[in-house]
């Protein structure tokens, strides 16, 4: 599956970058090839526009933020937060015409984090219910970039079979190889999975859970949001509830940017953060070496790969993906051919 190729997937919302993270400077963020610059307008306010000045092609997120308008860095032309020119240094006299427009996209700021569309949302951010939850409290885990698709980050994401190899270091039982059993249910944004696993519980998750067994289980609720987005609920014997978020923006055919949010209900404990981030930090990294190795060009058929049984969720995934391919994709525009390697910027 080639990302760009398909532009049904411009109709998604993105996490591009932390909120904190956008100050007096604009960044330069890809979505599907798409170089755009994101800056900040107002206090909780940002604009994205096509990373491009329509003067003389110059970058705009090499520019810089002046009244909440970003300033070309070539010749100084400035845009307002829909993309249009608002001053001409070299005219100070003359209004700049209005068909001097740079491509605005749909923002929005949500968990802390700047959201990007590229085109009507087919479906509105998700509202995970822990965020309304007084009981729990977010942590922000990891935002970078992988060289590997995001449909193989989410199908490893809600893989049950890959424990017992992947992760044998950290939470895996290497004598366990046959994957907890799980049950699935439909939704309109993709689907929902449920599953026991018993897990190891060394000695830093002991701390971080305050399990002090060496075994514990996962009563776990995945939750699918097409394409590739994950809200993963985790609860313990104790009530303990750790719910990852998980989402992987498409950067580019052979890139996706992964993000990763947590929130707990354990405040009560004062657990140390660092600790917790450490262990999801060392869990994350042993899925991120084996999903590197993997094709970008990740199969939508069921024809090119073979498969197992514990298998169906990535199966499912392929099945709603191809159906909002059926359903939504037009053909592509030509300035979609523009792919950056966003590790050479």
């Amino acid at each position: 599956m080639l990302t760009t190729q398909h532009n049904s997937l411009r109709r998604f919302w993105y996490p591009v970058a932390r909120a904190v993270d956008v100050t007096d400077a604009p960044l330069a963020v890809t979505i599907l090839g798409e170089p755009l610059a994101l800056w900040r307008t107002g206090e909780n306010e940002f604009g994205v526009v096509r990373d491009k000045c329509p003067h003389r092609s110059a970058r705009l997120s090499g520019g810089w933020v002046d009244q909440g308008n970003l300033v070309c860095p070539y010749h100084g032309w400035t845009y307002n937060g829909v993309g249009a020119c608002v001053r001409i240094p070299q005219m100070p006299m003359k209004k700049p015409s209005e068909r001097i427009v740079v491509d605005h996209y749909r923002c929005r700021t949500k968990y802390g984090y700047v959201w990007v569309a590229l085109d009507e949302p087919i479906h509105d951010i998700p509202d995970f219910p822990e965020a309304a939850d007084p009981g729990f409290y977010q942590i922000h885990e990891f935002m970078e970039v992988w060289n590997c698709s995001g449909l193989r980050i989410l199908e490893n994401g809600l893989d049950n079979s890959h424990f017992a190899f992947v992760h044998r270091k950290t939470f895996g039982l290497a004598e366990m190889p046959e994957p907890a059993p799980a049950r699935y249910e439909d939704t309109e944004t993709g689907f929902n999975m449920y599953s026991d696993v018993l897990v190891n519980n060394p000695g830093l998750q002991k701390d971080n859970l305050g399990i002090g067994s060496e075994q514990t289980t996962r009563y776990m609720e995945h939750n699918w949001f097409a394409p590739f987005g994950r809200r993963m609920r985790i609860q313990y014997p104790n009530q303990l509830v750790h719910t990852i978020i998980t989402w992987a923006t498409p950067i580019n055919d052979r890139q996706s940017l992964f993000v990763q949010f947590a929130f707990r209900n354990d405040a009560d404990r004062d657990p140390d953060l660092d600790d917790i981030v450490a262990w999801d930090r060392a869990v994350t990294n042993e899925d991120r070496g084996i999903l590197e190795t993997t094709d970008w060009d990740t199969p939508l058929t069921l024809t090119e790969e073979f498969h197992m049984a514990s298998d169906m969720p990535g199966i499912k995934m392929r099945r709603k993906i191809n159906d909002i391919f059926e359903q939504f994709d037009t053909k592509a525009p030509a300035q979609w051919l523009e792919v950056l390697d966003v590790t050479e910027r």
